[in-house]
């Protein structure tokens, strides 16, 4: 018997389906079938189904216009033409549904209030609907109409009839200008307020969905055209324009041979796999519990979207991402947490799909991403266009840059790849559009970014080289008051990673961790840091630091006043000596092991703008030529990508 797992799990999978899913694979439900059999719940609103969708109901089991949105697994609301509602009560027998104005319109006054209307929606007024005309900017007293106090300025007069009573009162046509707001004919209440707060009845029609559950089908649209047209999608994976049709004698000659064939491999594929049952216990086991951990990790993930309420982000299937990257033909790079591959839009926008590894953690990378990115908008962050959730398949989909990651442009690794050199001037301007993308996520977010995983690998560039910071898969957000944060492991790449990330004993991990990664890849950038591989195997030898650490004679260079040029990459200008210079002293100032002696990312962005006669030396840097003590901060127990 072969133990190798993957084959194992592979025996298990075709056995179990020519002995058992076979020959009940006629009557087993489709993926379709079953999404859209789950009814739509949230608060007090429960086993709502078609034309209606949202939450757990996928687009293609409703009609346009009918959205449903929960918030906080309590309150639904629509939108219906332009404006939107908070939805009370929904009868899908009768086709009405209640619905009622925001609490934020309930100011019966300008600017708050509008006139209502549902053009351009799917839905009408019920005949127990009637308007209440409010008038506003009239004279002093309008004989007999009803006197309204404006919340907002008690000094406008205000005036409202309802719409049986327009022609009993002189005067209307003398105000400024009326709104029509929809109340129930029924309604009790003698205040406009109280009767907006019993709602109003509109109409929706969707009788086409009865001839399909009649048949035992599950209404839905169809997913291959952009308009709603109707499909009824069936038990057996069909999927009809009216009703599921009815067994043909062909159909039955199908099912019969299912039948034969399942009673055959059954009699072959249960001994089988009772043996195979009785010789690997023990894999079978961590098999069941893996799949319920991936589960939990599963439901964990899908709570937490629906913590973060409506998110501005589309949800593809993974269908859609295969039609999206041509079946994932163009692969742009992996990285540790995933592959990244080219794709397209259904517009034609092109896109970078990142498909995370299925092993990965336990989804902290996918939520990270999600919770960070998609509280962004910064011209130096990159875009979260949507993502793919499907159990154990997940993927991010970003805006396509066309210039790839940083990292081609400054290793000295020899590659068969030719990439053109960056010019100094365009480092320089890189350089400070990373700088400036750090310094929105530590200080202009509502809840303070920190990344913890800056390297050129990291950094893409855009058609015109314009920087923007990806990967959130470390990233983890504190509050703005919370200037030191916890985290239980280390974490980053090392050789950019901060010492205080792995030692306690430096200080507290925070903003300034993120500080210490820029100043290493500006360091980089500069030219004075990395060393060819020959270098770096020898190195390797002792501890480490000076494949990660700039030597000692850039500092001594910069100390003497010595132009760096015979240290950074080649015979340059003075103009571009400047830059490299004020590059080096701006990356030494940042990777100072005690944090609280590095800069802001704010002071980071000060310091590149200004003149290199204003900037102070910064301190000698730590390297394995100083003490052991010393180098052990460097380092420490690192060996690879954490």
């Amino acid at each position: 018997m072969d133990n190798h797992p993957i084959r194992f799990l592979t025996s298990i999978v075709i056995i179990t389906f020519f002995s058992i899913a076979l020959p009940q694979a006629y009557s087993q439900q489709n993926e379709t079938y079953s999404v859209c059999s789950q009814s739509y719940s949230c608060g007090s609103l429960t086993n709502i189904s078609y034309p209606f969708w949202g939450h757990n109901r996928r687009s293609f089991c409703g009609r346009n216009g009918f959205q449903l949105v929960c918030l906080n697994d309590q309150n639904t609301t629509i939108q219906a033409g332009s404006q939107t509602f908070n939805v009370l009560q929904i009868n899908q027998t009768g086709f009405t549904m209640r619905l009622v104005l925001p609490e934020s319109d309930y100011d019966l006054c300008p600017p708050n209030i509008t006139n209502t209307s549902l053009h351009g929606s799917p839905f009408s007024f019920q005949p127990t609907v009637q308007n209440i005309t409010v008038f506003y900017d009239c004279p002093s007293q309008v004989s007999g109409a009803n006197n309204l106090t404006c919340q907002n300025n008690s000094t406008k007069h205000a005036f409202f009839v309802n719409g049986t009573q327009l022609q009993q009162f002189s005067g209307l046509d003398s105000c400024g200008y009326r709104v029509q707001v929809p109340v129930s004919v029924d309604s009790t209440s003698d205040s406009p307020e109280n009767a907006l707060d019993e709602g109003f009845e509109v109409k929706f029609e969707a009788s086409e969905c009865a001839t399909c559950k009649d048949s035992g089908g599950i209404c839905g649209t169809n997913q291959q055209s952009n308009s709603s047209v109707f499909s009824c999608y069936c038990r057996d994976g069909t999927s009809h324009d009216t009703a599921c049709s009815a067994s043909s004698s062909s159909s039955k000659r199908n099912k019969v041979l299912k039948l034969v064939l399942g009673f055959v491999a059954t009699g072959i594929g249960l001994p089988l796999i009772a043996v195979i049952i009785c010789r690997n216990k023990a894999k079978i086991w961590r098999f069941i519990t893996t799949r319920v951990g991936n589960k939990k990790m599963d439901r964990k993930i899908e709570a937490f979207l629906q913590s973060q309420g409506p998110l501005a982000l589309e949800r593809y299937s993974f269908c859609d991402l295969k039609k999206m990257t041509d079946s994932f033909k163009v692969k742009l790079g992996e990285g540790g947490y995933g592959a990244v591959y080219k794709g397209n839009l259904l517009n034609g926008c092109p896109v970078a799909v990142k498909l995370l590894h299925e092993s990965t953690g336990d989804g902290e990378e996918f939520v990270n991403e999600v919770a960070s990115i998609s509280k962004t908008s910064h011209v130096n962050i990159v875009t979260l266009l949507g993502f793919c959730l499907e159990g154990r398949r997940k993927a991010l989909i970003f805006e396509f840059m066309s210039n790839g990651s940083l990292e081609k442009f400054i290793s000295n690794k020899k590659t068969d790849e030719t990439v053109a050199s960056l010019s100094w001037e365009t480092l320089y301007q890189i350089a400070k559009g990373i700088a400036r993308g750090l310094e929105y996520l530590h200080k202009g977010c509502n809840t303070r970014i920190l990344h913890f995983d800056i390297k050129p690998h990291n950094i893409l560039l855009d058609e015109k080289y314009r920087p923007k910071i990806s990967d959130f898969g470390l990233a983890k957000l504190n509050n703005n008051e919370e200037s030191i944060i916890s985290i239980s492991n280390a974490r980053g790449t090392v050789g950019y990673v901060a010492p205080e990330v792995w030692n306690k004993n430096i200080g507290g991990v925070s903003h300034k961790s993120d500080v210490y990664s820029y100043g290493m890849m500006l360091l980089e950038m500069a030219g004075g840091q990395k060393k060819d591989n020959s270098e770096s195997e020898e190195s390797n030898n002792g501890s480490g630091s000076e494949v990660y650490f700039p030597p000692l004679k850039i500092y001594k260079k910069l100390e003497e006043g010595s132009d760096v040029v015979g240290v950074v990459n080649g015979v340059i200008s003075v103009e571009e000596n400047e830059i490299a210079k004020k590059m080096t002293m701006v990356g030494l100032w940042c990777i100072q092991t005690i944090p609280a002696q590095r800069p802001t990312m704010s002071r980071v962005i000060e310091m590149l703008e200004g003149s290199t006669d204003t900037l102070e030396m910064p301190p000698k840097p730590f390297t394995s030529s100083t003490s052991t003590s010393e180098s052990s901060f460097v380092m420490g127990s690192f060996q690879s990508s954490v």
